[in-house]
């Protein structure tokens, strides 16, 4: 039990505090989930481009990359260079309003030093995938070791194969097709991996498929983590979804206090027209 635990805290990110995310190896050997560098860079001024939009970035695999992309053709290494050169185009790590390629310190939270990433910033980094196997053989060992038992079999239970996040259950496979009978609603309700804590299930960013946690008042739309580091959102103002919540709330609270307050004198005026008519009719 403690060596799991031991082994766990080396899988968690210095950032985020949770275990690894597709993590970057730094020059100082310590990791980072790829979206956390990417907002850590953008607290320090730094413009974000997703790495996997270029397709000679070594942090780019063949998985990430979009099959758009792929098609793409990729410029000459002279062209390129002369365009860094230059100062044209934007690439992971270039400062704002910079006219010519500099390099990129990137703090790193694990031994607290100023690493240098080069000119082209997490775009120089490469994808840790052993560590990412880790990671995902220590969720399957976690999952298998703490079997989820159905909680609506008779004895004796058969393993839960589905969870429902609705139902907040884990089911077997026949006890949920049972509990979900076609032509119901609950027929609709989307299976899920068993597990004994269910949260709320949040709204999904249609592009990323990743949960949408802040709101962008500028397009006014929910967002993603990997949304907000995006160059589309640069200079616009987000906020947690919580505070936006709140804030039109508040404001809708507002509305409907004056239009209830407003209920008598409108009914009052309504009543006064229909006699108006009715003595015209006369």
């Amino acid at each position: 039990q403690t060596s799991m635990k031991n082994m766990e805290r080396e899988l968690v990110c210095p950032v985020c505090k949770e275990m690894y995310k597709q993590p970057l190896a730094l020059p100082c050997t310590h990791n980072v989930c790829h979206v956390c560098a990417s907002e850590v860079l953008l607290q320090h001024g730094h413009l974000y481009c997703d790495p996997t939009s270029e397709p000679t970035s070594p942090a780019a695999t063949p998985s990430t990359r979009s099959p758009r992309l792929g098609r793409r053709a990729v410029p000459k290494p002279d062209r390129l260079d002369r365009l860094l050169k230059s100062g044209f185009g934007t690439y992971p790590g270039r400062k704002r309003g910079a006219v010519h390629p500099q390099t990129v310190s990137f703090p790193c939270p694990a031994c607290q030093r100023d690493v240098d990433l080069g000119e082209r910033g997490l775009g120089s980094l490469f994808r840790n995938l052993t560590l990412e196997r880790v990671v995902e053989r220590y969720r399957q060992t976690i999952n298998i070791s703490a079997a989820i038992m159905c909680q609506f079999c008779k004895p004796p239970q058969l393993e839960a194969t589905k969870g429902c996040t609705e139902c907040k259950s884990s089911f077997c496979n026949e006890c949920f097709k049972l509990y979900h009978p076609w032509g119901t609603q609950k027929a609709q309700h989307e299976p899920t991996p068993p597990t004994l804590t269910f949260r709320p299930k949040g709204l999904m960013c249609p592009e990323h498929k990743e949960e949408v946690t802040h709101y962008c008042k500028t397009c006014q739309r929910l967002v993603c983590q990997l949304c907000r580091v995006r160059r589309t959102h640069t200079s616009h103002k987000i906020t947690p979804v919580l505070s936006a919540y709140q804030a039109l709330r508040e404001k809708l609270t507002k509305s409907l206090t004056y239009i209830l307050s407003s209920q008598d004198t409108v009914q009052t005026q309504i009543a006064e027209l229909e006699e108006t008519v009715k003595h015209t009719e006369v």
